[in-house]
């Protein structure tokens, strides 16, 4: 364990934080399971709250599942001896490179009352694998990548506090202004939309996009497959299908047609789909909030952000889709959004928004209650039209 102890230790003083990110995490629940796509920040979270604990003087361990230590130790033995040190703290992540993981998190969470477990895996795949054993035990939160908000803080310096969706439809000529008196949003929401999405962008921009490609198509070829069965075979023609749906306007799949091009059911595509939206390569729009079941045809198809349409369409993204993209992933954090014939989107039911250009009017939404255009290329907006970046600060 003292092995770990120094690596946890090395991990801590070579940490560089660029922004203090807040996930509204309760803390106090015993066992917390931090999920969200390869490369969004999820260690260097743990870490940051880590050292904040040992500041505290907590019982605190950090430690990745693929350590050589467990070559030869079991995660149940690390918890023992942690708890009998009057350890309290145990920060376990990729937990999905460790075996038989699930199993025994639950002897653990059952045999310690008084160990509160953080585990994190760097797929979202992996977790779910485990929730059937740890679903009345664990709380799982989803890690977001960047908002545009959190990517100007970083670039400039700047702070501002989130603002919701109903200030921003309400207020968003107010909230505009404030903004613009310190930064030119227009001036950083290209590149954010390119590479901004996820943290390692700080590492090199010239290489950035390189490195997303390399981290989808590692869940494509790995975790599918593996965890979810799908055939190798099948693989090539699932890139494929990325790569239609960057180009699109935005995509409207035929369910039909891709289930004769990849040769499996129609069941079977819309199986792969979901499995490609649970591991956040994809989103899928339909009319309902039950539209992403496994029987429902999507009406759309959209990628998760916008920088994997980058990635994929090799540095060229549909400006239409680009835009809708950007909005599904910003908005959709904490609000639920539906297809609708009237307008691209429906929110909560309640709020129909039309996503568009500068010079985007009224005409589709005319006389319709609680509707708004999402205009891009405008730093301030006037009665329903709203810029198109203020989307990006809700979180």
């Amino acid at each position: 364990m003292e092995a770990l102890i120094q690596v946890q230790d090395n991990l801590i003083k070579d940490l560089e934080l660029k922004i203090n990110r807040t996930l509204n995490i309760d803390w106090d629940d015993r066992l917390i399971a931090l999920v969200g796509p390869r490369g969004v920040g999820k260690t260097t979270y743990l870490l940051d709250r880590v050292k904040d604990s040992i500041t505290e003087g907590n019982s605190t361990l950090y430690t990745s599942m693929d350590d050589l230590y467990f070559a030869n130790n079991t995660l149940l033995s690390l918890a023992d001896s942690f708890v009998k040190r009057g350890g309290k703290f145990l920060y376990l992540d990729e937990i999905h490179k460790y075996p038989n993981w699930s199993q025994e998190l639950k002897n653990i969470y059952d045999r310690y009352k008084t160990l509160h477990v953080v585990i994190s895996g760097s797929s979202i795949l992996h977790i779910k694998q485990g929730e059937a054993d740890l679903s009345r035990r664990a709380v799982v939160y989803t890690m977001q990548g960047l908002s545009f908000r959190e990517y100007i803080e970083i670039e400039t310096g700047f702070k501002i506090a989130p603002a919701s969706l109903e200030e921003i439809l309400t207020n968003h000529i107010e909230l505009a202004r404030t903004i613009t008196k310190e930064i030119r949003p227009l001036q950083y929401f290209q590149e954010y939309l390119k590479h901004g999405y996820f943290p390692f962008y700080l590492e090199s921009k010239k290489s950035y996009l390189i490195k997303l490609l390399s981290t989808i198509n590692l869940t494509l070829e790995a975790d599918l497959p593996y965890l979810k069965g799908v055939e190798m075979r099948h693989i090539h023609k699932l890139k494929k299908l990325l790569y239609v749906v960057s180009q699109a306007v935005p995509y409207k799949p035929n369910i039909a047609k891709l289930s004769r091009d990849v040769e499996v059911s129609r069941a079977t595509i819309l199986t792969y789909l979901s499995y490609m939206q649970d591991a956040k390569l994809i989103r899928m729009m339909s009319y309902d909030v039950h539209g992403d079941s496994l029987l429902t045809k999507p009406e759309k198809l959209f990628f998760d952000n916008t920088n994997m349409m980058f990635a994929i369409g090799h540095g060229y993204a549909n400006t239409g889709s680009e835009r809708e993209t950007f909005f599904l992933n910003q908005v959709g954090l904490s609000n639920t959004l539906t297809y609708s014939d009237i307008g691209d989107f429906r929110i909560n039911d309640k709020y129909i928004i039309e996503v568009g250009g500068s010079k985007k009017d009224k005409k589709q939404i005319a006389d319709l209650p609680n509707a708004f255009i999402a205009a891009d290329m405008i730093e301030t907006g006037f009665d329903n039209k709203i810029p198109l970046w203020l989307f990006g600060f809700i979180y």
